[in-house]
């Protein structure tokens, strides 16, 4: 399958502004591009890419006054499953976890694990470890909030979701990374494109998507407590701790964004060669 992505975001910046751009799909997936991604600048201001911690790739550039849009227009090539389900796979006992997989058992920013612990385990410690207690602690996320965009709150954490019962696809994944770790499990939030592919078309702008990964029977498995089911054509961009680290774009100073688009869509082999020439 054939997925065509990109954006076209801007931003207006009273003053030179520095900022921090997470809009690259991660290095895994690199190998899948049938055409360039590439992320450019309006007035060609310069960009430096570099990887980050949790090995995103990320672009530091310097704004001038004045509106700045970012774009980027791409096609990959996805297999067009859905998100693989691996029902056996285990949970595994803290100290046999992989070093580079502890630091997602801990509390972050955006999820109180401190906050949440008791609650989780009245909740979820029947639960027979590994799949089946993660996927029961989605099913009560996914019915906990009520999604809305105009519930959009930047400042919302996993404990405050969870009493406030509504939010976006961010709060989902917050909340759930938040009771995943509270039960011992690995948990890391996601950042990146899901578009409307295999479902009934919804009437509603597209927008990037979050959902998260748990580190279960020696791998990283996808999980999504928005949707709460199995989905097509996922291109991840970024993962990290919760929203902190993968913000797409970070401004350090006043940057209003004035123009928002994001593009997930399936595209023939005929309309990615035009697409292609287009682009020539």
């Amino acid at each position: 399958m054939l997925i065509r992505a990109g954006y076209e975001i801007t931003y207006d910046c009273q003053a030179p502004t520095p900022m921090n751009l997470l809009l690259s799909i991660r290095p895994e997936r690199m190998h899948d591009l049938v055409t360039m991604q590439r992320i450019t600048a309006s007035g060609s201001v310069p960009m430096r890419q570099y990887r980050d911690l949790f090995g995103n790739i990320a672009n530091r550039l310097l704004a001038p006054a004045g509106p700045t849009t970012f774009r980027a227009d791409f096609v990959i090539d996805d297999s067009g499953l859905p998100d693989p389900v691996a029902v056996e796979a285990v949970q595994h006992p803290v100290e046999d976890l992989p070093d580079d997989v502890f630091p997602f058992l801990l509390g972050s920013r955006y999820c109180e694990t401190q906050l949440l612990s008791p609650l989780a385990w009245s909740l979820f410690g029947p639960t027979k470890p590994g799949w089946e207690r993660v996927q029961a602690i989605v099913d009560y996320v996914h019915d906990r909030i009520s999604f809305g965009y105009q519930h959009a709150r930047p400042t919302r954490t996993a404990a405050e979701a969870h009493e406030e019962r509504q939010g976006v696809c961010r709060d989902f994944a917050h909340l759930a990374v938040a009771l995943c770790r509270c039960m011992n499990i690995p948990a890391r939030y996601c950042t990146g494109y899901l578009g409307d592919i295999g479902i009934a078309p919804v009437d509603a702008p597209m927008d990037f998507s979050a959902w998260f990964e748990v580190y279960l029977g020696g791998a990283w498995r996808t999980f999504d407590a928005r949707h709460n089911t199995p989905r097509i054509g996922r291109i991840l961009m970024a993962h990290g701790r919760d929203a902190a680290d993968v913000a797409i774009t970070t401004s350090f100073g006043t940057a209003w964004l004035t123009g928002f688009t994001v593009v997930t869509e399936e595209v023939s082999q005929n309309q990615c060669v035009e697409s292609t020439l287009e682009r020539a």
